[in-house]
């Protein structure tokens, strides 16, 4: 870095520095957004040989500058102004950047407009930096798509192990550039376990808000009745900084309609780190089978933490639906009618406007489109996009019913519970067919360095609860470390 003074800044206090010390430093002068954005781009030049980073916002720069005279001038507009976050490469913005779902098919797409989360983003003064890579199409593609892997962007790496460790999907960029230290924050979003996943697998906090939470509109779908964006950040109170920005009603997104609160300050849930009177069932059956022996001694680790803290933890609760057969026949239906009404809106720009032409240009371009094949995209195609089958309308009664009723809800009736722990994000199914909230912390590594996520899951918009939950157990375990990055050739 050619800025001696802010080399000096960056090793001593920015590597792993919060919003609010950020925020703190910005308005003594110690730094200014500008220094912070550059740093973040040098890290990014520097150290992305894990591809985590598709695309930067070329006005970031001035952006910030704007932002650091605003502030002298006015003041800061909220507690993320000058603050740089990255998006997921499936969240519109309407500036010079593209929105792709990682597909060379959309790689000449610019949005039109922000999306109702970058329009938040922006109204709060962030800096948005640059899009994230992901799996492509939200790994919704097809059927044996590794984790992290795009036509456009190519494979993203997990930081703690690259080319060792899974890196999860499908928000698998946001996920590794965060643990990388590449931003402040970053924006993913999830259908089924696609927060969860790349959180728990590069020792961040990411949350899977409620459906309806965060709003939708301007978010390339797989489906409307489980997708949502949220944060990742590398700490709980990042994190509910940001859903407090995000969880807006938005007019052109009817799930927000069901919101029961509005206009939640998400850190006001932190002030107390003694969980008395809090009580976590586990789910142990079938998700601990899916651990190794290191990684369940973890997970015992974090149950005898969460009873130290005055929680009450039932060891092992039953989850009447968790061996459920459980199938993805609400995403294969509602994925069509919902990315053909996308692609309706992308311009002439992009060769494909329904599903359809998208599986014929992968055909017409197999050797760098179909390099794991598109079975769920034909799969999707075969529907009729109407969502009139019986087959849909069946599945999704199914979803409905044991996901809430026989799955989330039971559970936390049946032994008085606040939430749900789960290891890694193992049963994040059953919250995303619930359309529920579920949060995961940092819960420690293995002797490899194979970072292990702690998740905690409530019932709809819980979110505070399950804030409060994961901040007690942060602070008192405190588990994160940086990976050990090496430089880009």
């Amino acid at each position: 870095m050619h800025n001696p003074r802010l080399a000096s800044f960056a090793a001593e206090n920015l590597l792993e520095a919060n919003i609010e010390s950020l925020q703190q430093a910005m308005d003594t002068g110690t730094i200014t957004s500008k220094d912070l954005t550059l740093m973040y781009l040098h890290r990014i030049a520097t150290y992305d040989s894990i591809n985590s980073v598709l695309e930067i916002n070329p006005d970031a720069v001035q952006i910030a500058e704007s932002l650091d005279l605003e502030r002298k001038q006015k003041g800061a507009r909220s507690s993320l102004h000058g603050i740089p976050i990255l998006l997921k490469d499936n969240i519109d913005t309407g500036d010079k950047m593209h929105t792709s779902a990682g597909s060379l098919a959309l790689e000449n797409h610019v949005a039109v407009e922000d999306s109702f989360v970058a329009k938040q983003l922006r109204e709060a003064g962030a800096v948005i930096l640059g899009k994230t890579n992901m799996t492509e199409w939200a790994n919704f593609m097809t059927d044996n798509m590794p984790s992290g892997y795009s036509s456009r962007g190519g494979q993203v790496l997990n930081p703690y192990g690259p080319g060792k460790f899974d890196v999860g999907g499908s928000s698998s960029g946001s996920g590794a550039a965060i643990a990388a230290n590449f931003a402040v924050a970053a924006i993913g979003t999830e259908t089924s376990g696609s927060i969860l996943s790349p959180a728990s697998s590069n020792s961040i906090v990411g949350i899977k808000p409620t459906v309806g939470l965060v709003s939708r509109t301007g978010i390339i779908p797989i489906s409307h009745s489980q997708d949502t964006a949220g944060p990742m950040t590398r700490t709980v109170k990042d994190a509910a900084i940001l859903l407090s920005v995000l969880s807006k009603k938005d007019e052109r997104d009817p799930a927000t309609l069901t919101n029961p609160y509005q206009h939640i300050i998400y850190t006001d849930y932190l002030k107390d780190t003694d969980l008395t009177g809090i009580t976590i069932g586990v789910a142990s059956e079938p998700f601990f089978a899916y651990l190794n022996e290191e990684e369940r001694e973890l997970v015992k680790d974090a149950i005898t933490k969460l009873k130290e803290l005055g929680a009450t933890v039932i060891d092992s609760i039953d989850i009447p639906s968790a061996m459920e057969n459980w199938d993805y026949n609400t995403l294969i239906y509602e994925f069509k009618t919902d990315l053909n009404a996308y692609l309706q809106n992308t311009g002439v720009n992009v060769p494909v406007s329904n599903l359809k032409e998208l599986i014929d240009f992968n055909l017409e371009n197999p050797s760098k489109m179909l390099a794991y094949g598109q079975t769920l995209l034909t799969k999707c195609e075969e529907t009729s996009g109407t969502l009139t089958e019986a087959a849909y309308i069946l599945s999704r009664e199914k979803d409905i019913y044991f996901s809430q009723e026989q799955g989330i809800d039971a559970a936390l009736q049946n032994n008085s519970l606040d939430a749900i722990l789960f290891p890694n994000n193992f049963g994040a199914a059953i919250p995303a067919k619930a359309g529920y909230p579920s949060i995961t912390v940092p819960g420690g590594y293995t002797s490899e360095g194979k970072p292990l996520g702690v998740t905690f899951t409530a019932g709809a918009f819980e979110e505070g609860k399950l804030i409060q939950i994961g901040y007690a157990y942060e602070q008192a375990t405190q588990h994160r470390k940086v990976p050990e990055l090496t430089e880009a050739e």
